[in-house]
């Protein structure tokens, strides 16, 4: 059956003054956009008719980094995410602990706390965790993914003691003037704690199916990405497509570091073309931390704390480069987290120099990305251009931490996180992301952010980095598709294209700019077929 939408603004993404009538969608395919009676006229028989009753149709949302297997995970742990004191974190922790009969032989992990917003403007300890339960191991993870605490019966399981050196690109806290554990792990050291657990917790496959994937339908996405894909999550991804539980396009990342190249070359079925919903998009790597947690690893100092500690990289410069060189030897798109802009440096320097001394007739063509761009440089943009690397970058880091960046960098570096206008200046593709389940993938508060640059405090920060409200949804539709390489199927209400499309309750064009935060989802349609309604 064919369906035509008419009855409301439509935005095409095509062009800022395209404002067709009507769109006639045929076998989840754009078939004709234009008048109403245009679209009546290549109408062939059985024609549905959508009136929008004055609601804005345009290309659905097009999620460009995120780790949507993560956020299935992260579904089934504990939220952590409204607490503002020890005492919540441990009552929360010990109702889970209580609710799902967990013992010693099991694990509890939680999950969204934020030590910039609790009472205690500190992390826990491994004696605060200890409240909640001294024997069942207990791990809790930063909102930002990079940091966390284990309680005492954690780090006794992961044989951390007073004897355990810090890993490369990772710390662990110590009791002060000893070096007795104190239950923080920072980066590469909660990751190696958080590895004796993954046996330990029991998984509901068909919650975490709906838990991975459902916020990004309520938000009008209908692709998403898992960044830094494990072998696990690769076989989560896969199962979920198998038995038809993916309604929404995943496009994976594997970790480099973490047997990625190994990976893909297992799955070549998968790479670089969807079978169902899933495909194998690239390669990613971490070069470094979070700048609200202090480990982003910076060229200049951080403010306050320990004189002259600027965070610190993941990987060497020689191991950056070796991976580098593998994504581009081997024609793939290679995306590398970079928080800091020292991190930024190394990532330009290994690509760069992959890039003189590869032989692949392809290597300028790859679009690389650097995800998240926090701290990026005016100097490292003009070398983005020049390579024609993609920024990724979370613009919704002005909204929920710009305030503490402000305080830890200073008023000139602050002011420049998420340098959005300047980037879109030298012509770079930008887009935007919300880091899930760092935040949840909502678009229209990326929008917002890039046209308004409002703070948690109110403050306006960097406001010469504000963008138009086109160019902003511009980021979260089309150039996320050209991320993906995906610009002519997807981002667009085009004909020929994929009729992957939202409904929202009004306007963005014509909204004023403080409320487009307040716009909501109210369908979101994939390849032709409804499937998020409000």
């Amino acid at each position: 059956m064919e369906v035509i939408y008419y009855g409301g603004p439509i935005l095409t993404m095509e062009h800022q003054d395209d404002a067709p009538q009507a769109v006639l969608v045929e076998k989840g395919v754009i078939k004709k956009t234009g008048t109403l009676k245009e679209a009546m006229d290549a109408a062939v028989s059985h024609v549905k008719k959508v009136n929008l009753e004055g609601r804005c149709l345009m290309p659905s949302f097009i999620d460009p980094h995120g780790h949507i297997s993560m956020n299935g995970q992260m579904s089934l742990c504990a939220d952590l995410s409204d607490c503002k004191s020890f005492e919540d974190i441990v009552s929360v922790m010990g109702t889970y602990i209580e609710k799902n009969k967990l013992t010693e032989k099991d694990a509890a992990i939680g999950f969204g706390y934020d030590h910039n917003f609790l009472n205690e403007q500190a992390h826990p300890t491994k004696e605060v965790l200890d409240q909640a339960s001294k024997d069942v191991p207990i791990l809790i993870l930063h909102v930002s993914g990079h940091l966390g605490c284990a309680n005492s019966a954690l780090l006794t399981l992961s044989h951390t003691d007073q004897n355990t050196p810090d890993p490369q690109g990772g710390k662990f806290g110590r009791v002060e003037g000893t070096s007795e554990p104190d239950g923080y792990l920072e980066e590469a050291a909660m990751m190696k704690v958080q590895a004796f657990l993954t046996k330990r917790i029991k998984v509901d496959l068909r919650k975490m199916m709906k838990g991975m994937q459902q916020v990004y339908l309520e938000n009008g996405i209908t692709t998403a990405q898992d960044g830094a894909t494990t072998a696990m999550a690769l076989k989560l991804l896969k199962l979920a497509n198998l038995l038809g539980s993916l309604k929404i396009d995943v496009v994976a990342y594997p970790l480099l570091s973490d047997g990625g190249r190994k990976l893909f070359a297992k799955n070549k079925s998968f790479a670089g073309k969807y079978k169902k919903h899933l495909k194998l998009g690239g390669y990613k790597m971490l070069l470094d931390g979070s700048p609200q947690g202090r480990s982003a690893w910076m060229s200049e100092p951080y403010l306050g704390g320990e004189p002259d500690y600027c965070g610190y990289p993941w990987l060497t410069d020689e191991e950056a480069c070796t991976y580098a060189r593998q994504a581009v030897d081997d024609g793939q798109q290679l995306l590398a987290h970079c928080n800091g802009d020292a991190a930024s440096d190394q990532f330009l320097m290994a690509y760069e120099k992959a890039l003189e001394e590869s032989t692949n007739p392809e290597k300028y063509n790859l679009r690389p990305v650097m995800i998240h761009c926090q701290t990026v440089r005016c100097d490292q943009l003009d070398k983005m251009a020049e390579i024609k690397m993609i920024p990724s970058i979370f613009v919704g880091h002005v909204y929920y931490w710009g305030d503490i960046h402000m305080k830890n960098f200073g008023p000139e570096r602050g002011a420049h996180i998420s340098p959005v206008k300047d980037a879109l200046d030298r012509g770079l593709v930008i887009n935007f992301h919300q880091d899930p389940p760092v935040t949840k993938p909502n678009m229209m508060h990326s929008v917002w952010c890039a046209v308004n640059r409002i703070s948690r405090e109110g403050r306006v920060i960097g406001p010469d980095q504000k963008i138009d409200v086109y160019n902003a949804l511009k980021a979260v539709t089309i150039n996320g598709a050209y991320a993906y390489f995906e610009e002519d199927s997807k981002g667009s209400l085009k004909e020929g294209k994929r009729a992957d499309m939202v409904i929202l309750d009004r306007n963005p064009l014509d909204t004023p700019p403080e409320e487009l935060k307040d716009i909501k989802v109210m369908t979101t349609i994939k390849d032709g077929k409804v499937v998020y309604q409000r």
